[in-house]
Order: structure tokens, then C-alpha cells, then sequence
């Protein structure tokens, strides 16, 4: 039914440790509690996880690198009535109504503080119905969750997904690439699901010849060049994209394009601008609507294209800067990274400002040159920062905010150094 590492777990074994740990944290006596779960073993999280969905009560995910306090906090701020730990430690929170049994989560916190995010066991059974009959790609594929469980990424359209597909679904669940190659090797046409950090490493480590047989990558834009990296190394490359409240939103089966997510689930309902004006993607499921934050618009074939986020906008004396079209053009031959941020300007009121790293020596003058030759005058970074290596996140994003402010106060070269070292 699964497989952790190299060991396998039939359906009965799991059930067996999902009827010990309900027992264990009271579920048969209290199914309508919300279960907050923190557990480092992967076989038995998702056994507790399957049978509180089982009983209709609400579970959080919680990554198992999280320290007890933190997940206590966690747990009590998202008002959860029990916290479960290792070894199946139960701690009762007191906590709120949780309402319909269902997936507690919260937002990722990059527009404010992170709220909690409820979807019931049904809607998520939509999604994940929608899911298999819409991507029939991957039916013949072996899936390898290199990525958190605890993630509606790697626990829904993995995991759950490859459930219902009758799969199983291969969680590996680590960061070392020589690893997950050695695993691609091993397994009938693999489907990897990871993060684009973790494919872009992959796709360089792979001897020349070699070939990744099939990939997902979710969670944030790919940089064009690790896209040409990845897409060279990569027989079926596939992307797709979604958000907390609604989950996986549209899935491109044949990535070609960064921004390109595909066409949207027929579950729900998506509007967002043309071409010529992206707009605020809005998301319909069922009677809500759900608004993203992100910009996008739809092509004439359906295609969702992403533009950029709300926030990360740059008006430049009244005109709109969508930092992905600079960062296009700025990754000219040698360029290997690089991100567009804002900079307040006393004149314009905002500024394109870039930071860049490079596999040989680019002046930034002559990176700034090139942006003239090659873009609109209110799209050209004012400033061009070159730097050893961008201090990227474990999961390949980058806070344009958090670049922002460190530029502002004169750190960014400092931090980006301190990772290189």
C-alpha cells in the first residue's frame, strides 16, 4: 500500500497501525476532535492520518522537524483539541469546535501572518476525483514523494493520489540528490515529485546520456535557466499549481514555459485576466471564492499563465512591472540566477532593482546594457547587484521582500556571502 525508504507496508499492516494509534489518541471515543499530528515516522503518521479520515475527525500535518513547543504553539493557535508525538504522547489543548471533520493547514504566511485553513474530507475527495481523471499521464508511472507528507503537495497529489490511482506511492521523504538518483534508477518509470531546488541539483548531477523519466515540480516558478537544466534531463516534465484554501488549481502535462500551469481542474472555476491585462486569479469551488493574491491570465487554449504576486508588483511612475518578465530578459547567456526586487525611488516612488549570480565574469553594467537593448525604459533595473550565490530557501523560492529589505539596509551582499561560504 506504501513504501517508506525500502520497507513495504501492505494495506493491513497499515490498517493495524492506524487501529492501534486511534485507540492510542482517543479516536473511537471522540471522532469529532481536531487532532494536531507531529510524529517523525512516515508509515505511522500517515496510519493515524488515514484512520482520522476514516472517522471523519480533522487532522494538521505537522512537519516532524518541528520541536515539541513549536508544534504545541502551532497546534493551540490553530485551535486543535489534542497535540500527538512521538511514541504516540497525547497532550489535550482544550481548542475550539472544529466543525466538519477535515485537512487543517495554514497559508504560507508571505502576505501576513499565516491563518488556518479548514477543508473537509469531501471537498478534498473532489480534488483528488478531479485530479486522476483529468492527469491520466502518470497511471503507468511509479510515484517517488521526495518532498514533506505533512504538505498538501506531497500528502494529496502524492500520496493520496497515488492511493486512489491503486499505486504506491514511494515516500523517500530526504534532500540528498545522489540518493534520489540512485532511487530514479532503481524504480520502473519513476514520477518524482519534488521541489525545484532539489530537480535542478538532480538534473546537474546526472551523468551525461541520463535521463529523469518523469517529474513534478510545484511551489514556486522555476528560473528559465533551471528550466533548460531540468527540461534537457527530463522525459516528462510536469508542473502544476494551486494554493492552501483550494488546493491543486491546474497542472501542465508537457512543461515547456515556467509560467505556463495548464489547464484548470474541472472541479472548480477559475477567472483571471488576457494578455494584455493579467488580473487577480479568483478561484470558484462549489459556492466560495477564493482569492489568490496571484496574478495570471488565460490563453485562448485554456492555459493558466502565472505572471506574478499582488505584492510583488513594482509601479514605476504609474506603469506595472511584473518582476518575471525582467528576470526573462536578465538571464542572458551566463547569467545563472536572478531575481527582480523593488527600490524605493524619491523621483519614480518604486524602482526595478536585480541581483544576479553568474558562471563567469558579467559586469553588472553590462547585464544593465543588456536589459536597455532588451526592455521597456521603466522595466530597466536601476541597480544591479551581482552576488556569489542568491540566498534562496531550501524549497528554491525567494521572498522578494525579505531581498528588499536587506538591500535597503545594506546586508544582502553580506547574507549572500554566508551562504556561499
Amino acid at each position: 500500500m506504501i513504501q517508506v525508504g525500502d520497507r513495504f507496508y501492505d494495506q493491513a499492516i497499515v490498517q493495524t497501525m492506524g487501529a492501534r494509534a486511534a485507540e492510542a489518541v482517543g479516536l473511537s471515543d471522540r471522532p469529532e476532535l481536531s487532532f494536531a499530528v507531529c510524529l517523525s515516522d512516515p508509515a505511522e503518521f500517515l496510519a493515524l492520518l488515514l484512520a482520522i479520515r476514516e472517522a471523519g475527525a480533522s487532522v494538521l500535518p505537522i512537519h516532524p522537524s518541528t520541536p515539541r513547543a513549536a508544534a504545541r504553539r502551532l497546534a493551540i493557535d490553530l485551535g486543535c483539541q489534542r497535540l500527538v508525538t512521538d511514541e504516540l504522547a497525547i497532550e489535550d489543548l482544550g481548542g475550539e469546535d472544529p466543525g466538519p471533520g477535515g485537512l487543517l493547514q495554514t497559508t504560507s504566511g508571505t502576505t501576513g501572518e499565516p491563518k488556518r485553513i479548514a477543508r473537509s474530507w469531501a471537498e478534498i475527495d473532489r480534488e483528488i476525483d478531479s485530479y486522476v481523471a483529468t492527469f491520466v499521464a502518470p497511471q503507468d508511472m511509479t510515484p517517488l514523494i521526495a518532498c514533506p507528507i505533512t504538505h498538501s503537495y506531497g500528502l494529496i497529489c502524492g500520496v493520496l493520489v497515488a492511493l486512489r490511482r491503486g499505486q504506491v506511492p514511494h515516500i523517500l521523504g530526504t534532500a540528498n540528490p545522489k540518493y534520489l538518483i540512485a532511487r530514479l534508477r532503481q524504480t520502473r518509470q519513476p514520477l518524482l515529485y519534488s521541489s525545484p531546488a532539489m530537480l535542478h541539483a538532480i538534473a546537474r548531477l546526472l551523468p551525461a546520456g541520463e535521463m529523469i523519466h518523469a517529474a513534478m515540480t510545484s511551489g514556486t516558478l522555476l528560473p528559465d535557466q533551471w528550466l533548460m537544466t531540468i527540461r534537457a534531463r527530463t522525459t516528462h516534465l510536469f508542473q502544476q499549481y494551486g494554493c492552501s484554501e483550494a488546493g491543486c488549481v491546474a497542472i501542465n502535462p508537457n512543461l515547456s514555459a515556467s509560467g505556463d500551469m495548464g489547464a484548470p481542474l474541472p472541479h472548480l472555476r477559475v477567472e483571471a485576466g488576457d494578455t494584455d491585462q493579467p488580473r487577480e486569479i479568483v478561484l470558484h469551488v462549489g459556492d466560495r471564492a477564493i482569492r489568490t493574491a496571484d496574478l495570471g491570465y488565460t490563453k485562448a487554449d485554456g492555459t493558466l499563465v502565472f505572471v506574478g504576486r499582488l505584492d510583488d508588483t513594482i509601479n514605476v511612475s504609474g506603469l506595472n512591472v511584473y518582476p518575471k518578465e525582467v528576470e526573462d530578459v536578465v538571464a542572458m547567456p551566463g547569467v545563472t540566477d536572478a531575481v527582480v526586487f523593488r527600490q524605493l525611488d524619491s523621483l519614480a516612488g518604486e524602482r526595478v532593482a536585480v541581483a544576479f549570480s553568474a558562471e563567469h565574469s558579467i559586469a553588472p553594467a553590462d547585464l544593465r546594457n543588456w536589459c536597455i537593448k532588451n526592455l521597456a525604459a521603466h522595466q530597466v533595473p536601476m541597480e544591479t547587484v551581482r552576488l556569489p550565490r542568491l540566498p534562496r530557501q531550501a524549497n528554491g523560492k525567494i521572498s522578494r521582500r525579505e531581498i528588499a529589505a536587506l538591500h535597503a539596509e545594506g546586508r544582502l551582499e553580506l547574507l549572500a556571502e554566508e551562504t556561499a561560504a
